[in-house]
């Protein structure tokens, strides 16, 4: 079925339960098209095994932070010099705060082999050391720290000539310092989503994204590892730092390029790409790092960049071959990181050539971007559910790298200080973030706000539609939730879901069909694939909008139907209140009629009130039998006026009209010729009406002497004249007759019910 076609009823389609996800729609091809993916997906069986692997992941970041509180440190703040010489700025240990202000250039007592050393200390990350020597520099000066204080006391030389040795105790869990927990909280967080998606549902893609997310939440861990407080990291691990936190980088390159290829759509040679990806990252794993050659950090960083823009080509090559919101939303995400990884590696690199930086500035840009790319892998399993906050903490984290990574290319071009450039990059992260935030959340994950005023407007016209014409209302509604989503395909579907569905990652919506009754399973389903012609996904809030839609689309046409109910019984008792009444008195006063005169005018009153009480009495009126009356009552009228009447009338079919129809019409040709009598002066009236399709055309021509209508004044007669035809949709217009008279033409565009 094509997305214009009407969506076609099927009433014994079984219906779905709430909460069973979307399994019971994957036999039709359509929904094996959308990748066969709910939003609710029931872990069922595998809870236990979710428990076992969260309570794992606790238990092995519990572990590590007790590990690290049980490693030695050297309990003091110390700041960079001039000179790269290591200042002591505060320490809560008396022996060594003595020695405030004074420069440590060496490690071990004079009677020891002293160590020398100097502000490299306070470089965390060889990760993002650029310079191969000042790497192993680093590394060096870290594994003979740790070697000091492994033994339980260390010895300092100070540039003063003096020498202390100091205890060494272990750090505790309030040595860890206040940026390591939330950076552990979070790697905790990232594990445990991994672990949801693949628990939910048990595929290769969702494993690649759980590869990811433990990826990324031990780069977290490490950049944890660099906030402890004071000097000493456990031994050993300066050495790995570098080789492990690439290959978590890697991984997570080849992983994202496999899940790509695989989803939302499987593309041709998808083994190959994913083959090549997890080769290219073993090779540099393997040859690299065994190799150890020159300008290792720009190997590495290109290696990282490498895999990004070919997770970002494949992505885009899904996109192409087949356009879904999913796989848009992949790629500004895949393109996004790719260039703030970019522009990260240039602003380290930028940094690094400036001898005086501030140790620990390049590393916190390198944090702010691991940070964005752990909010992104947090956001990807609630895109379709409108999770307000992590996409917040997304954009803010993005625009944080960013303006990072821009201070610290302000810093390296314009020589700023660092309380200048830490106040330039607030300033540039919150400027950003208020300026651009609508649009970025707008054009990166295709939110959109539907207007309250067009939402009504569409739902109200919809309700007047299937009040006239119950058996449309499958039809209208796809209309009405065609105008309100705009999405590229709608379909039916043989299996029904109780409430409304997002599947497919978003990217389609599945709409139940409710009879009008709200009585029994939906006679049908509507499913609504990729939002505003693919530019956004479908949300939870969609499928609770449309739920409403219908609901109150239903109650919208029962409120009618019992408001026109109410109108029926009204007019039935003035109906009956008018005949026993009226009609009583009028016959009454027929039969002491004084002259045949008054006789003949009085039976002709109750003509018209003996119409008008079976017009209110009638539910609606086919239109050939109220031509009839209409010709009827004309006749009359004008054969006691002794004015000729002219009667054309012609229709393709018959139909039914409506009481305020039939109402409205009578009341519009009975003014029009009581015009043409009492004001025109008319010898002949003609009258046409003719109804072809569902256009309704009447029109009086009489010979009178009227003239310029365009200049009368509308009183009550013609004003009523003109509403009347107002409210039934239609148009009236009055122009001069040739050679004499005027000519009133009523047009009105209806769509009653054909009458069998």
């Amino acid at each position: 079925m094509t997305a214009s076609s009407k969506p076609r009823t099927t009433p014994r389609a079984a219906p779905l339960e709430a909460g069973s996800g979307d399994s019971a729609f994957e036999a039709s091809a359509f929904e094996r098209s959308l990748g066969g993916e709910g939003p609710t997906p029931r872990i069922g069986s595998r809870r236990p095994a979710l428990v076992l692997a969260a309570l794992v992941g606790c238990i092995a970041v519990f572990s590590f932070v007790r590990w690290l509180a049980t490693t030695p440190q050297l309990d003091a703040t110390w700041a960079a010099g001039p000179l790269g010489e290591l200042i002591l700025v505060a320490s809560p240990d008396a022996t060594l705060d003595a020695h405030r202000g004074q420069g440590l250039v060496a490690l071990g007592t004079p009677a020891q082999e002293a160590r020398p050393v100097d502000a490299a200390l306070l470089h965390r990350s060889p990760r993002w050391q650029v310079d191969d020597a000042a790497r192993r520099h680093l590394v060096a000066q870290h594994e003979a720290l740790a070697a000091q204080l492994a033994q339980g006391r260390v010895g300092l030389q100070f540039d003063d000539g003096t020498a202390i040795t100091v205890p060494t105790p272990a750090r505790g869990f309030a040595g860890l310092g206040a940026t390591f927990w939330p950076l552990a909280g979070l790697a905790l967080l990232l594990y445990l989503f991994g672990v949801v998606v693949v628990m939910a549902r048990p595929r290769l893609s969702n494993a690649l994204f759980a590869v990811m997310a433990l990826c990324q939440a031990g780069n977290l861990l490490f950049i944890a590892l660099e906030n402890l407080r004071g000097l000493g990291l456990p031994p050993g691990m300066p050495a790995v730092d570098l080789p492990i936190r690439v290959a978590l980088d890697l991984c997570t390159g080849a992983a994202a390029v496999h899940a790509f290829a695989l989803h939302p759509l499987r593309l041709p040679r998808a083994t190959t790409m994913a083959a090549a990806a997890w080769a290219g990252a073993a090779l540099w794993l393997v040859g690299v790092l065994l190799v150890q050659p020159a300008h290792l950090w720009w190997w590495a960083q290109g290696a990282c960049i490498a895999l990004a823009a070919a997770a970002l080509a494949v992505i885009a090559r899904s996109q192409q071959r087949q356009p879904n919101p999913y796989a848009l939303v992949m790629r500004r995400f895949a393109g996004i990181a790719l260039a703030t990884l970019v522009l990260t590696t240039l602003a380290v690199a930028v940094i690094a050539r400036i001898p005086a930086a501030t140790p620990g500035v390049a590393t916190g840009a390198s944090a702010a971007w691991h940070l964005f790319l752990a909010s992104l892998l947090l956001l990807v399993p609630f895109l379709a559910r409108s999770r307000q906050l992590l996409r917040e903490f997304a954009l803010l984290a993005g625009i944080s790298t960013v303006a990072t990574s821009l201070d610290l290319m302000f810093v390296a071009l314009f020589s700023l200080g660092p309380f200048t450039s830490l106040a330039v990059a607030v300033f540039v992260a919150l400027g950003l973030y208020a300026a651009g935030r609508q649009w970025i959340l707008n054009h990166l994950i295709g939110s959109t706000v539907l207007s309250t005023e067009r939402t009504f407007d569409q739902l109200y016209r919809a309700a007047r539609e299937v009040q006239a014409r119950p058996e449309r209302y499958p039809q209208m509604l796809g209309q009405l939730l065609r105008e309100l989503f705009d999405p590229l395909e709608m379909r039916s579907l043989d299996r029904l879901p109780t409430r409304s569905l997002v599947v497919g990652s978003g990217s389609a919506l599945v709409v139940p069909l409710r009879p009008m009754d709200a009585a029994g399973t939906p006679a049908c389903a509507l499913a609504l694939r990729f939002a505003q012609h693919g530019r956004r996904l479908f949300t939870l809030d969609d499928a609770r909008l449309a739920d409403r839609i219908v609901e109150q689309l239903r109650r919208a046409v029962a409120y009618d139907q019992a408001v026109e109910q109410g109108r029926v019984e009204e007019r039935l008792r003035i109906a009956q209140d008018l005949h026993d009444d009226i009609g009583a008195r009028l016959l009454t006063l027929m039969y002491q009629a004084q002259s045949p005169e008054m006789e003949d005018y009085i039976r002709h009153t109750l003509q018209d009130l003996k119409t008008l009480t079976r017009g209110l009495a009638a539910a609606e009126h086919r239109l050939s039998y109220a031509a009839a009356e209409w010709k009827a009552d004309l006749t009359q009228r004008l054969t006691v006026a002794q004015v000729e009447l002219g009667w054309s009338f012609s229709h393709d079919r018959d139909l039914r009209l409506s009481v305020v129809q039939w109402s409205a019409l009578t009341r519009v040709l009975r003014e029009l010729v009581t015009n043409a009598l009492y004001h025109g002066a008319a010898t002949r009236i003609d009258v046409s009406l003719v109804f072809e399709g569902p256009r309704l055309t009447l029109e009086i021509t009489d010979d009178g002497r009227g003239r310029a209508p365009q200049a009368w004044a509308h009183g009550l007669g013609m004003g009523g004249v003109r509403k009347r035809v107002k409210l039934m949709g239609g148009e009236v217009q009055w122009r001069e007759n040739s050679p004499r008279g005027i000519v009133c033409t009523v047009r009105v565009d209806t769509t009653p019910t054909v009458a069998p």
